[in-house]
């Protein structure tokens, strides 16, 4: 069993950031030559972000769903701004990536894909992390103990 660290903490961040959250469903299967290709597209564009820091992504994490099969990548961004920048760039995979979807599947539904962005003003988001590794926004910032926190969600987004 791997030493998890115990205790109450929270992330820390005083500047504004972005979540986007990303992630495709298969909704045929048997179609697998169709969204494997789809789902190769990803790991490419992970490897770039996570190997240039000045892209603006602070941290993601991922997560499957057997059945229907789907994934999820929820993502810190500096700004939307770096987000933008790195989903138009010509130089970067997404751009090919999504044209490919385009031409691969288009509206044929064999798979879905999908995003949602929110701007996250400094200091508004809450996060409690109990008996838990770094994870999530307190992975893609920093992690501080929880020691003399509010108590409640509501007491400490109030501050």
């Amino acid at each position: 069993m791997t030493n998890l660290p115990t205790g109450r903490f929270t992330a820390h961040t005083d500047e504004p950031f972005v979540v986007f959250l990303i992630g495709m469903r298969v909704n045929r299967f048997r179609a697998l030559r169709t969204w494997s290709t789809v789902a190769k597209a990803m790991p490419p564009m992970m490897e770039s972000l996570m190997t240039h820091p000045e892209s603006g992504l602070l941290g993601a994490e991922t997560f499957f769903r057997l059945w229907p099969l789907t994934t999820i990548t929820v993502s810190y961004w500096r700004s939307f701004e770096h987000l933008e920048r790195f989903a138009r760039a010509t130089d970067e995979p997404h751009l090919e990536a999504w044209r490919n979807f385009n031409r691969l599947v288009g509206s044929d539904g064999t798979v879905g894909v999908w995003h949602e962005t929110y701007p996250v003003p400094a200091g508004g988001f809450e996060t409690i992390y109990a008996n838990m590794p770094a994870f999530g926004l307190g992975k893609a910032t920093s992690r501080v103990p929880a020691v003399g926190r509010r108590e409640t969600a509501r007491q400490r987004l109030d501050g």
